[in-house]
């Protein structure tokens, strides 16, 4: 009964085998009937297939779709007026020489295909440099649908123009344009559209921005038709609007200026006597100023025209070097007053000293000059009389010597009516600047609308 038993299991066991290694061998063999079948439609499409000809070559135009996906933005170089973008470029076509019958209704191809069928001759009319990436393989997809349509993708980095109109800098916005059409294909032979519309066919990543100055506020599409010696011709439009960060520029530039502005103003406190220090602030603040003027041009294209920050920066310099030729009207106009005044005070703090008795001597002898007489007792009494006098005379005389009106302590009015007028002036400014600038939508020029 043992035997019978194990017999059958070995029976049942070689019947699972078989069915395995079957089901097997019919996978393999649909799967090479499948690699055969879209290899001999490969060769077929291929075959007589004309790689220099665009597709309904005198019958009717060619539509090229198209797309951008951008998966960074940035940076942007402002003395260059340029910016880099990596994006993902897909092209959209129908070619119906390509038409095919098949198991799948898609066939997913690499980019060895593309050499070798008709595909766009896209090229970027404000690109400076691009790249098409090739690492590991070339960045390259390639579809192609039963009935005829490619799409054809590639990761490109551009490096493009980007027109600045600065004159409100650094509170300035800019639209950057990337522009792509046919180098070769007017209009009546390649006409290219947007895929999804032009709101829709620009998208940007979320972690897209590599900006560290700028904001992305947003981007556009749009389409615009250029007439040439060669005919009309399509060209693609895509604008990104972007919005300049202050942050950095009132750390670097604007503090210092209106710091060095307060500093120009502290000698209107001091003496007009201190020539040192009150040379010292005037020439020191003059020459910072010149430093950050200079500085702060050394980020910006050489443009013929004044910014908003080169209008801030001259204003300050004026503050400053007006603060210096204050102090030098001034002292100007103190200087033979405070040297008179000054050898008059050190005459009163040394004054001379004169002997009583000589005076006390003086009468006796001019007396005696003229008349000889015996000295008694009054004519000493007399006599000291006169010494005592004298000498409370010569302290009522020398006290008020010692309080002269001294300049060393003077205030000049040309300081004190600085003190107000150029604080005021200054304060104002700044609200006018401020409010002007900050409170106005920046001028974005040549931007094209959505169509």
């Amino acid at each position: 009964m043992a035997w019978l038993i194990l017999s059958l299991l070995l029976v049942c066991g070689c019947q699972d085998g078989l069915c395995q290694s079957s089901s097997e061998a019919h996978k393999d063999a649909v799967t090479n009937d499948n690699s055969t079948v879209f290899t001999r439609i490969l060769d077929g499409l291929l075959d007589g297939y004309d790689n220099r000809l665009r597709p309904g070559l005198g019958e009717n135009v060619t539509e090229i779709k198209t797309n951008i996906f951008v998966t960074s933005f940035g940076p942007v170089s402002d003395t260059e007026m340029e910016y880099t973008i990596d994006v993902f470029f897909r092209q959209s076509w129908k070619d119906e020489r390509l038409c095919f019958k098949g198991p799948m209704e898609m066939l997913p191809l690499n980019n060895l295909l593309a050499s070798n069928i008709w595909t766009p001759d896209t090229f970027f009319l404000n690109g400076k440099k691009s790249i098409a990436h090739n690492m590991t393989t070339p960045n390259k997809l390639l579809r192609l649908k039963d009935d005829g349509t490619l799409l054809y993708t590639m990761r490109l980095t551009i490096s493009a123009e980007c027109p600045m109109q600065l004159e409100d800098f650094p509170m300035d916005a800019h639209a950057c344009p990337l522009k792509f059409g046919s180098y070769a294909y007017p209009v009546s032979e390649v006409v290219y559209t947007w895929t999804q519309g032009a709101a829709k066919s620009v998208v940007v990543a979320e972690d897209g921005s590599r900006l560290n100055q700028y904001h992305l506020i947003g981007q556009t599409a749009g389409t615009e038709d250029i007439h040439t010696s060669r005919g009309q011709y399509t060209v693609m439009m895509a604008h990104f609007y972007l919005k300049r960060k202050i942050g950095y520029f009132v750390i670097q530039t604007y503090m210092p200026c209106f710091m060095t502005v307060i500093l120009s103003q502290v000698s209107f406190w001091l003496n007009r006597e201190s020539v040192p220090a009150r040379t010292v602030f005037g020439v020191t603040t003059v020459l910072t100023m010149t430093t950050l003027s200079i500085s702060a041009r050394n980020s910006l294209p050489k443009v013929a025209y004044a910014t908003a920050m080169d209008w801030f920066i001259a204003v300050c310099y004026a503050f400053v070097f007006s603060a210096l030729i204050e102090f030098a009207t001034v002292n100007y106009f103190t200087k033979r007053s405070w040297a008179w005044d000054g050898k008059k005070a050190l005459e009163a703090q040394h004054p001379k000293k004169r002997d009583p008795m000589v005076l006390s001597k003086k009468p006796n002898n001019v007396c005696s000059a003229g008349v000889n007489y015996t000295p008694n007792l009054t004519k000493d009494i007399s006599i000291s009389t006169i010494s005592n006098t004298t000498s409370v005379q010569l302290r009522a005389s020398e006290t008020k010597i010692l309080d002269p009106k001294k300049t060393y302590n003077s205030v000049s009015k040309i300081d004190k009516m600085s003190r107000i007028v150029f604080p005021v002036l200054f304060g104002t400014f700044n609200l006018v600047y401020w409010a002007t600038y900050l409170n106005r939508e920046p001028v974005v020029k040549g931007v094209v609308t959505s169509t």
